[in-house]
């Protein structure tokens, strides 16, 4: 196996994606979405994504050359259009212009539609964390879960994340999927001939099953139950109806390149702590980080994930080798 570090691996995926098409900045955006979330231990959202990315592209369910566009509606509201290109270039956009207004509004929020899989959610919660922000991402994807008593998929995944500031100490980020577990793993079983654990997913005719293809042509189970098919529910009318995107039933798969393109949405807000009336936001969160971190063996969210980082920034990323046949033309998709 191939292992770069992950600069290289940047680099290498970005060439992957000019090479079929896709305009240098829209590639370099991608690359960097993929390798962090590789690098994070979301091996679902990361290199695996590279082959139904790249039959996207050639297919032109995702537009390379796509540049997305904002308009300011409310001194407080982006609406951003992606275009049918990658979802990353428009949620980087977003991230750009949302500190500015959530300074001079105390809240702002970006809507993006006709988007795509944004991987790793909360990547652009982070990145606005670091900037002194409290954000939160919606997505909605195309169905995979069915309502809480129904058969047919109505809603996807839909992700929510969540990203904090914290005083001294990295960003407290929290990202999960409404499903009991994201689509991607599944995903990534199937391409490596792996059986998924029972209790991730229901076949068509509404059983369970360890089979990840059943597991794709059903329905996945509801992270908490009737509960977790209301959060869906929640998520559906913030990161498609608002937006103006398609509705989970409507959308196209992402995880091929037939069909037109999925224009899924995504809602992201950014929240200033200082436009509160107090400037006890910081020593608020550094007492409730404290209190997590003191008990032994609790952990905040996200700490896997920095732990992960930090492993692929000394070791380096592992570039499969049926990705990398994949990404260089040696293996047909």
């Amino acid at each position: 196996m191939t292992t770069l570090s992950i600069s290289e691996a940047i680099e290498w995926v970005a060439a992957v994606f000019v090479r079929s098409g896709c305009r240098a900045d829209n590639a370099r955006s991608v690359a960097r979405a993929l390798i962090s979330a590789e690098a994070d231990g979301l091996k679902g959202h990361g290199l695996s994504r590279i082959p139904t990315y790249l039959q996207m592209v050639r297919s032109r369910k995702i537009d390379g050359q796509a540049q997305p566009s904002a308009a300011q509606i409310r001194p407080g509201v982006l609406a951003i259009d992606a275009a049918h290109g990658f979802a990353y270039p428009a949620i980087d956009l977003a991230v750009a212009e949302l500190p500015a207004l959530a300074a001079a509004q105390g809240i702002a929020t970006a809507s993006i539609r006709r988007s795509n899989h944004c991987g790793e959610t909360g990547l652009p919660c982070e990145a606005l964390a670091r900037k002194g922000l409290v954000a939160l991402l919606f997505a909605n994807t195309p169905g995979a879960m069915a309502p809480w008593g129904g058969r047919e998929p109505i809603f996807g995944t839909n992700p929510i994340a969540f990203a904090a500031p914290v005083v001294g100490h990295e960003p407290a980020v929290v990202d999960l999927a409404l499903s009991r577990v994201a689509r991607g793993p599944i995903v990534a079983a199937k391409q490596r001939g792996e059986s998924i654990p029972e209790g991730w997913a229901l076949d068509a005719d509404g059983h369970a099953t360890t089979d990840p293809e059943q597991a794709l042509q059903g329905s996945m189970i509801p992270l908490g139950g009737a509960k977790g098919a209301a959060l869906a529910f929640m998520v559906e009318v913030l990161a498609a109806c608002l937006p103006g995107a398609n509705l989970a039933f409507e959308a196209s798969s992402f995880l091929d390149g037939k069909g037109p393109p999925p224009a899924t949405g995504q809602l992201l807000l950014a929240i200033d702590p200082s436009a509160f009336g107090h400037a006890g936001f910081g020593e608020r969160m550094s007492a409730l980080v404290g209190a997590i971190e003191q008990q032994p063996g609790a952990r905040l969210p996200g700490a896997r994930r920095l732990a992960n980082r930090n492993r692929a920034a000394r070791e380096g990323i592992v570039v499969p080798p049926d990705i990398e046949m994949v990404a260089d033309g040696r293996l047909t998709i």
